[in-house]
């Protein structure tokens, strides 16, 4: 039978190469000059942490930081800035998480948006994938494309389609 897996995955070195791009325009932007600036990657739990002297270039690097990694593939949903900035001292310091991996509740959603599709087609959660299964190809199709046209909040990837 024709399947194929829904992951939310974010590339490791997508990541870090869209840090260093950020890294690389702020320190030659003219209005960054002489500031205090720190972005660093903790690639082990897909973390940036981020200090600025104020808020509004805080801003100004978070919207650097998603164009950039937009540009290297990256969905911008990717990124949690749910965390206000805190200052610390004369810093202003963020943690910025990078949602990577599909949680269980959005695999749930995921399900759930299927079965309520009325396709013929099977749902099923496996870890931190959505594997779907179907007779025909065209119903698999239908499949990523409802997907695409609903939004869940995280970005997807269609993978390991087998017919």
């Amino acid at each position: 039978m024709p399947s194929f897996d829904i992951v939310s995955k974010v590339d490791a070195q997508a990541l870090d190469n869209a840090v260093n791009v950020t890294t690389k325009e702020i320190s030659n932007r003219f209005d960054f000059k002489g500031t205090h600036l720190l972005i660093e990657l903790n690639k082990k739990d897909f973390k940036i942490n981020i200090e600025t002297e104020d808020d509004m270039k805080m801003r100004q690097l978070c919207d650097v930081l998603v164009s950039r990694a937009h540009k290297q593939g990256i969905e911008p949903t990717a990124f949690d800035f749910g965390k206000e900035a805190f200052q610390s001292g004369k810093t202003w310091k963020k943690e910025v998480a990078v949602k990577n991996g599909l949680q269980q509740e959005d695999a749930k959603k995921i399900v759930k948006l299927i079965k309520d599709s009325g396709l013929k087609v099977q749902g099923s959660i496996n870890d931190d994938l959505v594997r779907v299964t179907a007779k025909k190809i065209d119903d698999l199709q239908e499949v990523i494309q409802l997907c695409r046209n609903t939004d869940i909040g995280v970005p997807l990837q269609y993978i390991n389609m087998r017919s």
